[in-house]
């Protein structure tokens, strides 16, 4: 079966102009595939070339040229011959070596302006990569109140340099222009600082209170490091939420989001949500709407040494939806309970073709 590529679709993607449905999907695939990731990225570029690039008057000699091939090619026009005389007005013609010969110094000249252009184009985007990346600081919007950076108040507009602190009290918010691949609504009563702003990694650090994070950019370009984990964007819209013990909530609206500490990860999909603690990790995930006996019983199991008992509680109140919280317990229970997982994910979602009980039990990989 041939792959299906989503080429048509990537500008648009880094646009933002698709449906969150679409979002997800072409996400999703550049997670997977090299070849339009390769693409995307190309599309990226030429984005940020054009945003960096200031505006330019055209030389007077470039419009003298157009209008004197505009009116070369009118003055043709009006005097071309009836048809009685076209075969020896034809004979006796001399524009079409004239045409010609303006062709080809036309062509010439284009090349010229391009080669040109292009040469500009490396140095801006040069310039603009070095400052950044030596400077690396995001523009910070005030949406109400008054907005703290390093201590200092900013009017309307400021920015946040990397290993600055941006803070906001009760009565204050802002908002976060993260480098070009998206935006961060920083709420009331948070304390966030960015820690790394380069073309391969921007990460922020959510020492208390929220955001709201919407970024359009390939997956794993953006991250946010909390006392109990770190988000990991795949290209979506979600919120965090950091508490005064550093237990971390996530809520994804769009995409996914993954939770990650030592080597333990929790996939996160759009409608679901995702609880981390100090010293534990992030716990298994679950959809918004799962029933309160099943959050109650993964809350025990996760944090509190439920154990098995918990276990027959979430096993018991699990819907089908909720294979996505079964699929994460069985890399997270013990050889005897993963069976007991097993069985109880095969009822919602039969094994895709070639994989088998054993497998999965045995915790492959690939499986």
């Amino acid at each position: 079966m041939f792959a299906q590529h989503f080429k048509g679709q990537l500008s648009a993607y880094a646009h933002g102009e698709l449906t969150p449905a679409d979002t997800v999907r072409v996400a999703e695939h550049l997670r997977g595939c090299l070849r339009c990731r390769r693409e995307y990225e190309e599309i990226k570029l030429g984005i940020r070339l054009a945003e960096s690039l200031p505006p330019a008057v055209a030389p007077r000699a470039v419009w003298d040229n157009i209008e004197a091939a505009l009116a070369k090619q009118q003055l043709a026009g009006s005097k071309r011959p009836r048809q009685q005389d076209s075969q020896i007005q034809r004979d006796a013609s001399p524009r079409l070596p004239r045409f010609s010969a303006f062709s080809v110094f036309s062509a010439r000249r284009r090349a010229a302006f391009a080669c040109l252009l292009v040469a500009l184009c490396v140095c801006v985007f040069v310039f603009v990569v070095y400052r950044r990346s030596t400077r690396g600081a995001w523009e910070v919007t005030s949406l109400e109140g008054s907005p703290v950076v390093d201590s200092a108040r900013i009017g309307r507009k400021g920015s946040l340099g990397v290993g600055e602190w941006l803070e906001t009290d009760a009565a204050s918010r802002a908002e976060v222009r993260v480098a070009d691949i998206g935006h961060v609504e920083v709420a009331p009563d948070t304390r966030v600082r960015l820690v790394t702003s380069r073309l391969t990694e921007h990460r922020m650090e959510l020492e208390r209170g929220r955001i709201s994070a919407r970024i359009w950019a390939p997956p794993r370009l953006f991250f946010v490091n909390t006392p109990s984990a770190v988000a990991e964007d795949l290209g979506c819209a979600y919120t965090l939420e950091v508490d005064e013990r550093g237990r971390s909530l996530l809520h994804v609206t769009s995409g996914w989001v993954a939770m990650v500490l030592d080597g333990r990860e929790s996939m996160v999909p759009a409608g679901a949500a995702c609880v981390t603690e100090p010293g534990a990790g992030p716990g298994t995930p679950f959809f918004e709407d799962a029933p309160e006996r099943l959050l109650d019983a993964l809350s025990r199991f996760d944090f509190q040494g439920g154990g098995s008992r918990a276990l027959d509680e979430v096993l018991a109140s699990a819907r089908p939806r909720d294979t996505l919280t079964l699929w994460h317990l069985l890399s997270r229970v013990g050889e005897e309970d993963r069976a007991r997982v097993y069985e109880r994910l095969a009822v919602y979602a039969a094994p895709p073709e070639g994989v088998t009980r054993e497998g999965v039990l045995r915790l492959e990989r690939p499986m």
